[in-house]
């Protein structure tokens, strides 16, 4: 079972947004899908239960409530954290996931918020024993302003991979509000979108996001 965690401890910085879109790709290529929502905010429960019945169906699960397993037969399970993970209680999350996806807003408070949690996730056993892969996006930005260079400058000295630029976009937003990922919309309504994309879901694809064998 393929397994991806969505996960920064800094609220607002595109978790569910990310997760939705990841969760409904898989779907839409005939995967058995499983999204997990371990925020107690519900947010991208409250996405599935505005998807039609008519697109590719998810397994939501409701894993801020408690005990909580992946059904029989998932092939995918995305994982929607909670913001404000720390310490102790970044393991068990840990535990259940191959990939890591770390998304960073461009903003001062942002990018020091992240080097502080990228710092703890890498001395943790799992990262530090390559049970875990770590990468890094930039999410919600505007190129070619100058605080969107020094987030890029940034995440490519981190040491850990760098996986894609993610706009900022109505299109996420329309989105959200049908149930749907931004990969779902219409081909000429989100190209640029679906574009910035591929990079991400090139590199998921790869043996290079996951632990070594």
């Amino acid at each position: 079972m393929r397994t991806i965690l969505v996960l920064n401890a800094k609220g607002g910085c595109g978790k569910t947004t990310i997760a939705t879109t990841l969760a409904a790709h898989y779907a839409a290529r005939g995967h058995q899908v499983a999204l997990a929502d371990l925020d107690p905010q519900a947010s991208a429960w409250t996405w599935l239960e505005a998807r039609p019945e008519t697109r590719p169906p998810i397994h939501g699960i409701a894993a801020w409530e408690g005990a909580w397993r992946a059904p029989r037969g998932c092939e995918v399970l995305v994982m929607d954290a909670p913001a404000r993970v720390h310490g102790a209680e970044l393991a068990p999350l840990l535990r259940r996931a191959e990939t890591v996806l770390i998304p960073v807003l461009p903003s001062p408070l942002d990018i020091r918020a992240a080097a502080r949690f990228v710092g703890e996730l890498t001395a943790t056993p799992q990262v530090a024993r390559g049970r875990v892969v770590l990468g890094v996006l930039a999410n919600r930005v505007r190129e070619h302003t100058r605080i969107y260079h020094t987030l890029e400058d940034f995440l490519r000295r981190l040491g850990i991979p760098f996986i894609g630029v993610l706009r900022e976009s109505q299109n996420y937003i329309r989105a959200a509000e049908r149930g749907l990922g931004v990969l779902e919309l219409a081909p000429a309504q989100a190209a640029q979108d679906r574009e910035q994309w591929q990079r991400l879901l090139r590199w998921l694809g790869s043996r290079r996001s996951r632990p070594a064998a």
